[in-house]
């Protein structure tokens, strides 16, 4: 019930698609004559609000925050496994058209693989059904698997959970699945700006020995607080990826699945 209510909930407090419906809104009031004001009103405000979210530097300042909270670490010693979350398949297109294709997250796993490379006595953990409403033809499990086999990773070293459909699911079902020791250590390997939420999640869940490898950045650091968007659905698309992190961050802590707000790295 959860995953379907946060689909269904964000669908309509996603930036992009609220402050469509309030131009549309105001539009469709303007029709009827004691609304008129108000409709003008509702519209301009989507509009002036599309053009910040998607002109200004405004999806950078919501994202640098989430990118710059766990920093990458060097690679001393041993590690146990790599985890790398799902969300860099696209199970509908791989479904539809029989070979993996990826999301704009695709990083997780080309990374993971380089992360393989170095650490060879290391498993590689994949977890990500297809977080999905409508149905797919393929999980992320399945897609995954076959671009690990094409990087040359045995199939002997991974794993593959493919039930999950959000980052809760991704703890409990892999930590289930893999079963970890006391003082193993693993390496977790998702996007960037959703480091901290996973992080957090994945603590909450009871994975101990845990090391943020954070992927897939979308900013170049602090001097992006000052850079805009040439065009508008880039910065929109931006927007729409920090504002639903900083979302899930809040509704995560409030139902105890996080360890916190804003899960950091450890002193």
């Amino acid at each position: 019930m959860f995953f379907y209510l946060a689909k269904i909930g964000y669908f309509f407090i996603q930036p992009s698609n609220f402050l469509v419906a309030l131009v549309l809104l105001g539009l469709i009031l303007t029709a009827f004559g004691k609304w008129q004001k108000s409709g003008r009103r509702l519209a301009w405000v989507g509009v002036f609000g599309l053009i910040v979210c998607g002109f200004s530097p405004a999806a950078n300042w919501l994202i640098l925050p989430l990118e710059e909270r766990f920093p990458r670490p060097e690679l001393n010693g041993r590690f146990d496994g790599i985890i790398v979350l799902g969300g860099a398949v696209d199970t509908i297109v791989t479904g539809g058209r029989g070979d993996t294709a990826l999301t704009t997250s695709g990083e997780r796993i080309t990374i993971t693989a380089r992360l393989a490379g170095r650490l060879p006595d290391a498993k590689i953990v994949h977890t990500g059904g297809h977080g999905v409403i409508v149905s797919a033809q393929a999980t992320e499990a399945e897609g995954a698997a076959r671009l690990f086999e094409d990087f040359g990773i045995t199939p002997d070293r991974v794993i593959l959970e493919d039930v999950s459909r959000n980052t809760w699911e991704n703890a409990v079902f892999s930590k289930d699945l893999v079963d970890p020791q006391s003082g193993q250590k693993w390496l977790l390997v998702t996007s960037a700006y959703h480091m901290p939420r996973s992080m957090g999640v994945f603590e909450k869940a009871g994975w101990t020995g845990l090391t943020a490898y954070p992927v897939d950045y979308r900013t170049r650091g602090e001097e992006d607080k000052t850079l805009g968007f040439s065009g508008a659905s880039k910065g929109m698309r931006r927007f729409d990826v920090a504002f639903k992190e900083w979302v899930g961050l809040v509704v995560y802590r409030l139902t105890g699945r996080s360890t916190s707000f804003f899960p950091g790295p450890k002193d």
